[in-house]
């Protein structure tokens, strides 16, 4: 493969990319007021999502196990992050701080798959001989499968464990 300018400039905009999204998910990571609705939008979207990829590999059977096993993984590192999350009440409401490095591992880790996707898609165009990369065979691919599972399911727990959190706390007097 030659050296183009577009493979230059998309060897000089992933990092930009990489770090723009980092300093964005430092961002969602920091300390930030508990919102009911985001709990349970993720609580019921995350573990949606998660079936119906299940149910759309069943011919699958490696792919369905290592999205369950990665789900639980996720689901465990969520229940390792609830712990270290700090919460806050006060008269102004309900906060909490997430564990930045667990959650920050999560989110680029699924970054770095998509990432990697893109540039094979990209690669494949550039060459000779493009072959057809079908969609079962990129989002059953293992690393795929993992990423998403790990992502989905420690997402899914942690909104789970953020209700939890909330509806056993009640409100200061003056609030909601």
């Amino acid at each position: 493969m030659e050296l183009t300018v577009t493979t230059v400039v998309l060897l000089i905009l992933i990092p930009m990319l990489v770090w723009r999204t980092y300093s964005r998910l430092r961002m969602v990571f920091a300390r930030q007021q508990s919102v009911m609705w985001k709990h349970y939008a993720g609580a019921i979207f995350f573990p949606i999502v998660l079936a119906s990829s299940a149910s759309s590999m069943t011919h699958n059977v490696l792919s369905v196990s290592l999205l369950g096993t990665a789900a639980l993984c996720g689901g465990w590192l969520a229940v390792f992050s609830l712990k270290k999350t700090r919460f806050e009440i006060n008269e102004r409401g309900f906060f909490f701080t997430p564990h930045l490095r667990t959650g920050m591992v999560i989110c680029m880790l699924f970054l770095a798959r998509v990432l990697q996707i893109a540039v094979e898609f990209y690669l494949n165009r550039q060459s000779q001989f493009p072959k057809v990369i079908s969609h079962d065979e990129v989002m059953q691919h293992p690393l795929t499968v993992i990423t998403f599972g790990l992502f989905a399911g420690y997402f899914a727990i942690y909104s789970i464990g953020m209700l939890r959190w909330r509806m056993n706390h009640k409100a200061l007097p003056g609030q909601e």
